[in-house]
């Protein structure tokens, strides 16, 4: 992997990746030469116990905008600069510049309300897949998203030790029926200054089962999945892909390492080449199942970087693509939102099956 790491005008980072060494004289482009000097902050929710990131701002960043305004393209007039320079990079990372968390220099405090608040530490970086705006992840060759999974490992690692970073979580939205306002392939890293609820959940529970068995509770599931072999879309080596037996969405797809890996920069080479497969397959799939680009929320999930050890965590993506067949969209109701107890009008053997029955060429 090859890094090229540049200062924009308005003083945001620019990491460029790379299969091959970048040419170092790259001048980092942007629309914007002064800073965004606003900050987000939080408030606690005192009846679900847990924090609510604000951040106005948001309301004004760039919407669907045409091809030709394209912000995430490489800049090919100087006059007309976007975010990203031409040259031989593959994937790049810079800071978002409406992020959701973070706090600008001189920003305002938190204001003082009923409920506690808080500055919202963290980082929002967006990761641009590609520089073809045409292309997206499942297109990309396999040792191109073996980078991405390396370029997701380093992110972890330098947001990681940072003393306010307390989790860091990449994803990727895909589709307009998910809310993505920028369709050139990309996704985003958000550090967070806690543990999020739905990963602290998920953690609570595996170092439960940890330490009264061993193993925490996705190793023992994928033991079980493998062994039936009825909701796998993919196995190799050092990667499985499956439709979980508790799915809670009808093409909900698990992604993870056969062993425990605590996160992206624990992996080995096998296993970043084996989930790089898995990855691939999985996204092919999709778009596949109905001969079109499917949408979806694809989320990783590794262990906190709060300076403890994890033992129980477990590297796996979840993918949450929101359509229940070819033209209806599953959309959370009553039961979902206000009770948070899901209701699946599919079975996952039944979607796993639709799923095995798409062929793809790697």
């Amino acid at each position: 992997m090859y890094r090229l790491e540049l200062t924009k005008p308005d003083g945001r980072q620019l990491t460029l990746y790379g299969r091959q060494p970048i040419e170092p004289d790259l001048q980092a482009p942007s629309p914007f030469a002064e800073p965004l000097n606003a900050s987000a902050h939080l408030r606690w929710h005192p009846l679900r116990g847990e924090w609510v990131t604000y951040a106005a701002y948001r309301q004004g960043r760039t919407f669907l905008p045409p091809p030709e305004y394209n912000p995430l393209a490489v800049t090919r007039d100087p006059a007309n600069p976007t975010e990203l320079p031409a040259g031989g990079w593959d994937v790049a990372v810079f800071d978002n510049r409406f992020p959701s968390l973070g706090r600008a220099p001189g920003g305002a405090p938190p204001p003082e309300l009923i409920v506690p608040t808080a500055p919202a530490d963290g980082k929002c970086e967006v990761v641009v897949f590609t520089q073809d705006a045409g292309a997206s992840l499942g297109a990309l060759p396999l040792d191109h998203i073996e980078l991405l999974l390396q370029v997701w490992g380093e992110r972890t690692q330098r947001l990681g030790e940072r003393e306010d970073i307390r989790y860091v979580l990449p994803f990727e939205n895909r589709g307009a029926e998910v809310g993505v306002t920028l369709h050139h392939p990309h996704g985003q890293i958000y550090a967070y200054p806690v543990v999020p609820p739905v990963p602290a959940r998920m953690q609570q529970v595996a170092q439960e089962q940890y330490a009264a068995k061993g193993r925490g509770p996705l190793d023992l599931l994928i033991e079980a999945e493998r062994a039936s072999g009825e909701r796998v879309i993919y196995q190799g080596p050092h990667a499985i892909a499956f439709v979980p037996v508790c799915a809670r969405y009808p093409y909900e797809v698990w992604l993870a390492t056969i062993e425990p890996v605590p996160g992206f920069a624990a992996l080995t080479p096998a296993q970043r080449a084996d989930l790089a497969r898995a990855l691939k397959t999985v996204l092919l799939k999709y778009d596949g199942l109905w001969q079109r680009p499917l949408p979806y929320l694809m989320a990783w999930y590794q262990a906190a970087t709060d300076g403890l050890q994890h033992p129980e965590a477990h590297l796996h993506a979840q993918f949450y693509p929101p359509y229940r067949t070819r033209d209806r969209l599953k959309y959370l109701a009553g039961t979902e939102l206000a009770a948070g107890f899901f209701a699946m009008d599919a079975l996952p053997e039944e979607k796993a099956r639709e799923l095995q029955q798409v062929e793809v060429r790697l």
